[in-house]
């Protein structure tokens, strides 16, 4: 046995004694060789080992089996720092905190049960290059109180410790995926929220759902979705790396934790590259599939301060998400939860409608830009319902999504538009839209052929237009489907081309005789710096290359109609042409001879806006005003309520919930402001418009306005009024908002 060890063991007898404790030799203790034979048996033995420190905290001693255990020699150790051969642990979720081994020795403490990692010089494997020893030791001092290091024993509990880890492990982990579980996603965001509430930061949580999940479970097998899932879960971790951290909650659902991080813009971006990432196909088992996935986002503070607020806040963005369309992301609004109300009161309403036939086909022309003749017309579902007069189809066509009543209303519109469009020409074609739940569902081909034996109609007159949501799943059937439609003769055109499931491999297997450009690349393509005209002639290049007629849709304005048709569209539909028509206006047309659309519209594009008629404040100075907010684009808005507002005023516009927009007044008339904004909105995923920015409710609450007031409402901003100082420079006008 060592030297060093047996002088420390002689140390400790020699203060006994004088501690009045029997003396080696005097009858009641054990001679010092003898007691030294004992130690070096229960080092040979593998029951323990024992260390030492000398008075500055470094490594004085260490047990022969420990150092060759490690490969290490006595030179390459002794002398270094004790709490950089014995390094403290990580604590995997659910193991006991401790504190650091280097703070309990400066503090000369009491080391009891303490677990390190010891790192070995030599290792058979990876797994074996680390050891985890349980450490106990004490702080010796000679007579007159001065420290003289550690005196200590340790346990090698590799093996025990791996085990217990892993016990925690499964307990924090998903087991198919090796992401974080559910328990471990609700410990995290709560421990999160907590700490962020007291440094006033902020946390963004996305949720996320698998779109048609459950349609590769059903038929390729469960082993192939679990392979789906570890895909899944290895596409996410990729896009997220250490901004967040991702989870499963089970099933089919994803979370994505990400602290710190409350621009929306950047959210947005990172939303959006999930749903196009995790929409890219997979290879399973030899086998190729296509799923979807729509993403809900909440904000905390903004949109909760709790564990519990902000994940009802994500379930709602997401179920908004998948409302809409599927496959995007959307933000949470306060006013998703009168939305959610309002989409369940509609279904039930729907589904009288289609009962007493109150659904109708419009019809839309797909004008030849080259000559102005109509080569098609697309029919479009139109609902007047009476009580609210005509509903969009943009609010309940997701309604009937989420519902089997889709696969009734898409039959009804093909028999009544291949009806129609035998008292047409026959040089023009009639195109119909095809859920993704029509196409997929067994007999689809039947009853396309029905329609088309009992209204009459040749099968090449017949367009029908499907979305790329359609090849999310089983691609095998998805190729049947198309196959036997081909057979049958059918025209197949690609809508809403590049905006959802996006992949060329959709093409390649010439499935389609037409691509429509979606309206998103149309819209605002005449404004400098604008990146969609080398979109759309990229999409036309391909098309052409691939034998197809190209479609832009959405075209308004007549310098939008001037490239479109420049850069080779072959069909252009939008208002700049005409709206959707009855069948009674169709036939007038017709009957008079008029194949010819003549286009008319603004001269240039202008940003997109959305009517809006919503009370909000507007701040100037030190006053708070309401306003009526008429409509809002990217760039700016109008509103109605103040008179005496003259051109070139700074205000700022208060949309709620913390959105505050800097903005100026470039136009005005008695009671209405026309504003340009500071810094342009950005889309929020739903069509809507938002700020990238909120201001934060904690620097409100810092300005006066106690957080238990910014609960679920939009953050009011009442401070300004209780602040006035000076006399308002504008008049307020009373205000009615519109029962739109």
């Amino acid at each position: 046995m060592p030297l060093g060890f047996l002088k420390s063991v002689r140390d400790q007898a020699s203060r006994s004694a004088n501690a009045g404790k029997p003396a080696a030799g005097s009858g009641g203790g054990q001679a010092l060789p003898e007691r030294a034979t004992v130690l070096s048996d229960v080092e040979t033995l593998g029951i323990g080992m024992f260390w030492a420190t000398d008075a500055q905290g470094r490594l004085s001693f260490l047990s022969q089996r420990a150092l060759d255990d490690l490969g290490f020699t006595a030179e390459e150790l002794f002398g270094k720092p004790v709490s950089q051969v014995f390094t403290d642990i990580d604590p995997e979720p659910g193991a006991p905190q401790q504190r650091a081994i280097g703070f309990k020795i400066k503090a000369h403490s009491r080391i009891e049960e303490h677990v390190i990692a010891v790192t070995a010089a030599k290792a058979r494997s990876a797994e074996c290059a680390t050891r985890w020893w349980r450490l106990n030791g004490r702080p010796m001092t000679d007579a007159a109180g001065n420290f003289l290091g550690y005196r200590g024993s340790a346990v090698d509990i590799t093996s025990q410790y791996a085990h217990e880890m892993q016990v925690a492990r499964q307990s924090q982990v998903d087991e198919l995926t090796g992401l974080a579980n559910r328990r471990k996603l609700g410990e995290r965001l709560t421990a999160t929220l907590a700490a962020f509430r007291a440094s006033q930061r902020s946390c963004a949580l996305m949720m996320l759902d698998l779109d048609r999940f459950k349609h590769v479970n059903d038929t390729m097998g469960h082993p192939a979705g679990d392979e789906l899932l570890k895909q899944v879960a290895e596409r996410l971790k990729s896009i997220v790396k250490d901004a967040g951290e991702v989870g499963r909650l089970g099933g089919d659902e994803f979370q994505v934790l990400l602290p710190d991080m409350d621009d929306r813009g950047t959210l947005g971006e990172l939303a959006n590259r999930i749903v196009q990432s995790l929409s890219q196909p997979y290879q399973i088992n030899g086998r190729r599939a296509i799923i979807g996935t729509s993403v809900g986002i909440a904000i905390a503070p903004y949109d909760g301060v709790t564990a519990d607020e902000l994940t009802r806040a994500a379930d709602m963005a997401l179920y908004a998400a998948k409302d809409s369309r599927g496959g995007t992301f959307c933000f949470f609004t306060t006013e998703l939860r009168d939305a959610a109300s309002k989409s369940a009161q509609l279904g039930e309403r729907l589904r009288d409608a289609v009962d007493r036939g109150e659904l109708s086909l419009a019809y839309q022309p797909l004008v030849d830009p080259s000559n102005n003749e109509v080569r098609c017309f697309e029919a479009l579902l139109r609902w007047h319902d009476g009580e609210e007069g005509a509903i969009s189809p943009a609010d309940f066509i997701p309604v009937a999504e989420n519902d089997d009543l889709i696969l009734r209303i898409g039959e009804m519109a093909l028999r009544q538009a291949c009806s129609d469009a035998m008292q047409w020409p026959e040089t023009i074609h009639v195109a119909v839209n095809v859920s993704a739940k029509q196409f997929v569902r067994p007999g689809f081909r039947k009853t396309v052929a029905t329609a088309l034996e009992v209204s009459g109609l040749p099968p090449q007159r017949l367009e029908l237009e499907i979305t790329e949501s359609v090849f999310v799943g089983d691609l095998e059937t998805v190729d049947l489907v198309f196959r036997d439609l081909k057979k049958l003769g059918v025209r197949l055109a690609l809508d809403d081309f590049g905006t959802g499931y996006s992949s060329l491999a959709y093409l390649k297997n010439g499935h389609f005789d037409k691509i429509k450009i979606d309206q998103s690349f149309v819209r605002g393509c005449t404004e400098n710096g604008d990146i969609n005209p080398a979109i759309i002639t990229a999409i036309v290049a391909l098309a052409k290359a691939l034998g197809m007629e190209t479609v832009a849709e959405g075209v308004e304005a007549m310098d939008e109609l001037e490239l479109v048709r420049d850069r080779g569209a072959d069909l252009v539909q939008g208002y700049v042409y005409s709206p959707a028509i009855s069948q009674e206006q169709v036939q007038g047309a017709l009957a008079e001879g008029r194949m010819k659309v003549t286009p008319s519209g603004p001269p240039r594009h202008r940003a997109e806006r959305i009517s809006i008629f919503r009370k909000v404040g507007l701040i100037h100075e030190d006053h708070y005003y309401d306003v009526i907010l008429r409509n809002l684009s990217k760039t700016g808005a109008r509103i109605n309520g103040l008179a005496g507002v003259p051109v070139g005023t700074d205000v700022v516009l208060d949309l709620g919930h913390g959105q505050l927009v800097v903005s100026k007044v470039v136009n005005a008339s008695e009671n209405s402001q026309g504003l340009k904004f500071e810094t342009p909105l950005i889309s929020d995923g739903s069509g809507g418009f938002m700020t990238r920015h909120r201001i934060s409710p904690y620097s409100l609450a810092e300005a006066g306005i106690p957080l238990a007031a910014l609960g679920a409402g939009a953050f009011p901003l009442a401070k300004w009024r209780e602040a006035n100082k000076s006399s308002p420079k504008f008049v307020q006008l009373e205000l009615s908002v519109p029962n739109h």
